[in-house]
């Protein structure tokens, strides 16, 4: 019997049926612009197809030029272009899976001077304001859609996606925040939901009853006068009338100041904005949002707040998460953590995506791992996520793989980036990890240092020995007071109430986080994180927004930093807001540009702009290569392994 009964059922559509309730959500991957990018995309999707997912979804595809995320994006204008989509649906169709293409207008999201919307109104993450479409404009945007459709129709699709949310085009049209329009298309709500409303009926008009019709429909806005639960209603309700099939939940503006997919965010959070619409609609509903694990998908259905799920980044991280869970092997899924730092925080950057813990993601034609010709014994030295990578990747080409580690346990720095707040998904990352060395039988030895004569007979040997604190050469640094990182996350060393901390990048702030934290788990309790980011889960307001109650820190912490840059401007793109903005409410204090003197009984005494401080002293360090084992010299001399 199914450990996921519900997940793994089928969905009638009434002209068809999906294998099971899983969606792969819409994510733009880069490939859309890429060199080859139609050919990377046919092996990425049909990956994910052969992985057994019920129906997929593409990265946004603009139904006009002007429509675009920037001069020369993806878009769906012409027979010639659906005739290039025919190798991404040939592939998936080959793999048995189905996929739809996602048709997104940018609106005033865009990057570039022609970008269009309701209303002069500039988006605050748009360093552009957008020109107000007139009616014939918007009559043209609705038939743009409606080509577009047709057009993924012609390009052997199964159906197609119509992204009203996350403050894109369509969602600026419902929002009276983002519409100021006095003609049909604004002022009541009836007016600002028309372009929507029309855009489904007259797509569905286009490509038939036979053909998947999705849309994306904002739920919970997240940001000052967006969208009441009622409005959502009406909206869903009218949505179905004009003939969609599946309606899917959208969570959040870009714009918003409230995570939404961040690791920091609570597994499947959001699913209980779609349960509010339950009832009010007949179609199949989708929620989103952070749900990365089959256990949390299962509750979800189980307990009726959804139809479907949608998981976008955990098919990055695993491909065959769904056959996975089907087989009885969920220990073995790798499972995303949140972090966005190869996926969001590459297509912001306008890169390729990929993923922390799966870099073959979205590479998987030039990543190809073969089966090795010739079976080395290959040894590795640091159980580390390098090397518990590489001993996990060559053992799956078939070699035999011995790996060495001076600790007791396997994952290295990752032990104690886990005891972070908001950072508890890498605990996932070492059950994968430990999962798949033992179904690959590699030889793992513990609490082994690994010397000369250990690694004797091996035929590559692999250094992955990680990083140590760097001592930062401030007069003082060996004074009592001082502790390093590992000391406090690793080995609870204490600390006093007031805490500086040297270094404002990535550990200075997981530092900075765990020294605040009051212990109340907000990752961890959907109630928790809502209270203190200010989401009302009684939809009482607007948007979905109230005051957010913030704890007070068990401490006075200050974060400094030699860089004159913002603090933590090397944190992700996506992501520093949300470290910076949780820190400040707990009241760190952030410096830039400091010179440090010395560290004495005092404290750290400091230079800001010619100005002498003195905070008291923790001190947070940078990080060096680990070359310590005492195999490498030989190690070294053999260079680097040359194909294994």
């Amino acid at each position: 019997m199914s450990l996921y009964p519900n997940l793994l059922s089928p969905l009638d559509l009434g002209f068809t049926t999906l294998p099971n309730r899983v969606l792969m959500g819409s994510m733009h991957i880069g490939l859309e612009e890429a060199e080859r990018g139609f050919e990377r995309m046919a092996a990425f999707y049909a990956e994910r197809a052969r992985g057994g997912v019920g129906l997929m979804v593409t990265g946004g595809i603009a139904p006009s030029e002007r429509a675009c995320s920037f001069p020369g994006g993806a878009k769906m204008t012409t027979e010639a272009e659906a005739e290039q989509h025919r190798e991404i649906t040939s592939a998936v169709h080959a793999a048995g899976g189905r996929i739809a293409m996602q048709i997104l207008h940018f609106g005033r999201y865009a990057h570039h001077p022609d970008l269009v919307a309701p209303s002069a109104l500039k988006a605050p993450i748009s360093g552009f304001t957008p020109n107000a479409l007139t009616d014939d404009q918007v009559e043209e945007t609705i038939e743009e859609f409606v080509r577009a459709a047709g057009l993924a129709r012609l390009a052997g699709y199964d159906g197609v996606e119509i992204m009203g949310s996350e403050g894109y085009l369509i969602n600026e049209f419902i929002v009276s925040a983002t519409n100021h329009r006095t003609d049909r298309w604004g002022g009541s709500y009836e007016n600002r939901m028309r372009l929507p409303v029309e855009i489904v009926r007259r797509v569905r008009e286009r490509v038939g009853d036979d053909f998947i019709l999705i849309y994306r429909l904002s739920m919970l806005d997240l940001v000052p006068g967006g969208s009441t639960l009622e409005e959502v209603v009406t909206l869903a309700k009218e949505i179905e009338a004009a003939g969609a099939t599946i309606i899917n939940t959208g969570i959040g503006w870009h714009e918003a100041r409230i995570p939404t997919i961040a690791t920091s965010v609570p597994r499947g959070a959001f699913s209980w904005v779609t349960e509010k619409v339950r009832g009010a609609v007949s179609v199949p509903l989708v929620t989103s949002n952070r749900i990365n694990t089959p256990e949390v998908a299962e509750e979800i259905l189980a307990s009726g707040r959804a139809d479907m799920v949608s998981m976008a980044r955990p098919f990055l991280a695993d491909p065959e998460f769904v056959a996975k869970a089907a087989a009885g092997r969920a220990d073995a899924i790798n499972t995303c953590i949140g972090c966005n730092q190869a996926c969001l925080d590459h297509i912001f950057s306008l890169k390729i995506t990929s993923c922390l813990v799966n870099p073959r993601a979205c590479h998987e034609t030039e990543l190809v791992l073969s089966p090795t010709r010739t079976r080395k014994r290959v040894a590795v030295v640091g159980a580390g996520p390098a090397g518990l990578a590489c001993s996990v990747t060559a053992a799956e080409r078939g070699h035999a793989v011995t790996l060495f580690d001076t600790a007791d346990e396997i994952g290295g720095q990752l032990n104690v980036a886990r005891r972070v707040p908001g950072k508890e998904e890498f605990d996932e990352t070492l059950r994968y990890f430990r999962t798949r060395l033992a179904e690959l039988d590699v030889d793992v030895r513990l609490s082994t240092r690994a010397d000369a004569g250990t690694l004797d007979g091996f035929d590559e040997i692999v250094l992955a020995t990680g990083v140590e604190p760097r001592t930062p050469a401030i007069p003082g640094t060996d004074h009592p007071k001082v502790v390093s990182y590992l000391d406090v996350l690793r080995d609870g060393a204490p600390v006093g109430d007031r805490v500086a901390i040297v270094g404002a990048g990535g550990i200075g702030f997981d530092v900075a986080e765990f020294l605040t934290d009051g212990g109340d788990a907000a990752s961890l309790d959907a109630d928790t994180f809502f209270r203190q980011w200010g989401v009302d889960t009684a939809y009482a307001e607007r948007g979905g927004l109230r005051a957010p109650e913030r704890p007070k820190s068990p401490r006075t912490v200050h974060l400094v930093q030699r860089r004159t840059t913002k603090v933590g401007a090397g944190l992700g793109k996506t992501t520093g807001w949300i470290h910076r903005t949780e820190l400040r409410h707990r009241g760190v204090e952030m410096i830039a540009g400091a010179s440090y003197d010395l560290i004495d009984d005092e404290g750290l005494h400091l230079t800001v702009d010619g100005e002498r401080r003195c905070r008291s002293t923790r001190w947070c360090c940078a990080r060096v290569r680990n070359r310590a084992a005492s195999c490498t010299r030989s190690c070294c001399a053999r260079g680097p392994p040359p194909s294994i």
